[in-house]
């Protein structure tokens, strides 16, 4: 994914959270309204998760140092990660103490017109942002399904983003069905149950964003198509007469560490063996252009030098 995209989705959702933030806490003070006051707060750490995820990605640009030889590649993850965090400790605690509060002393809503203003205001709002971030994702999802994308997904940007409009949808949705009761029964515990609705969902948000960034820090491999092109090329060199085990790692979104121990012919030179490295590497680079940091280990074909040997020995070497 290009990082263009991402950055795109980012800019767009945090405009629209800093306008919904500001008119949801306009009508929380009008309204005295928990579900909105609880909006509001979502709309702040959504903000911020979208400049955190701003700097990451500048972080991440940084060129390799002798510290850092791979580089800051990985500084997007680390950033995403911190976002699920802070949408748990500020969004879903806040909202999930402010709706057991409201619910054990529940207050009347005042001024509703407000709050019914203000959460269509935010629903479109949000459904603009919500588009961009689907439309971005559109372009490199390919046949995917959402919840595989999200899964699968190495540039964390667009994946907290859509969840994060998601959850911000919904959460809309949870607002307007907890006013709309509260006004209605003239009970205001269901603004309390509302809140705790949006607590609730910024929880389990929050969660699968923890999850799925805490894979990335910790390292994941290339995906299974993208290891099926590298072993092609691989295969496809003259001088390589076969993939003895590889290994792939993710420095980044956008690099992608291969490793390999290849077998070459007994009787090859050492020259032919280099020039078949870099024809190797030349078409790895050709079929997945992000792999841009390769190291290939060439061995004897012991597998076919001794047919009775088995694939565990033959790749233990």
């Amino acid at each position: 994914m290009s990082a263009s995209g991402g950055t795109k989705a980012i800019i767009a959702a945090l405009s629209a959270n800093l306008a919904i933030a500001v008119s949801k806490f306009v009508a929380a003070f009008f309204t005295g309204s928990s579900s909105m006051l609880a909006e509001g707060i979502h709309s702040v750490a959504d903000s911020g998760n979208q400049v955190l995820l701003l700097i990451g990605g500048k972080r991440a640009a940084k060129a390799s140092t002798k510290e850092h030889p791979f580089g800051y590649g990985r500084e997007r993850y680390f950033y995403a990660f911190v976002v699920a965090v802070v949408l748990f400790t500020i969004g879903a605690a806040f909202s999930l103490y402010e709706g057991i509060h409201k619910i054990t002393d529940p207050q009347k809503v005042e001024a509703p017109i407000w709050a019914f203003a203000v959460l269509i205001f935010a629903i479109i709002a949000e459904g603009f942002s919500f588009r961009t971030a689907i439309k971005e994702s559109n372009g490199i999802r390919g046949k995917l399904s959402w919840v595989t994308f999200v899964r699968r997904s190495k540039s964390p940007e667009l994946p907290v983003i859509l969840l994060e409009d998601l959850g911000a949808l919904l959460g809309l949705v949870f607002a307007l069905f907890g006013v709309t009761l509260a006004v209605i029964t003239d009970d205001g515990t269901w603004d309390g149950i509302g809140t705790l609705m949006i607590g609730v969902l910024l929880a389990v948000i929050a969660i699968v964003l923890a999850v799925e960034t805490k894979s990335l820090l910790v390292g994941e491999g290339a995906t299974p198509e993208m290891e099926a092109q590298i072993r092609t090329a691989l295969e496809s060199a003259p001088e390589v007469a076969r993939i003895i085990h590889m290994r792939t790692l993710h420095l980044g979104p956008e690099e992608l560490l291969v490793a390999a121990k290849i077998a070459v012919a007994r009787d090859d030179t050492a020259a032919e063996v280099a020039h078949g490295i870099d024809e190797a590497e030349r078409r790895i680079r050709e079929a997945v252009p992000i792999a841009r940091v390769i190291y290939l280990e060439p061995d004897l074909d012991r597998l076919r030098a001794n047919p009775s040997s088995s694939p565990s020995e033959a790749t233990s070497s």
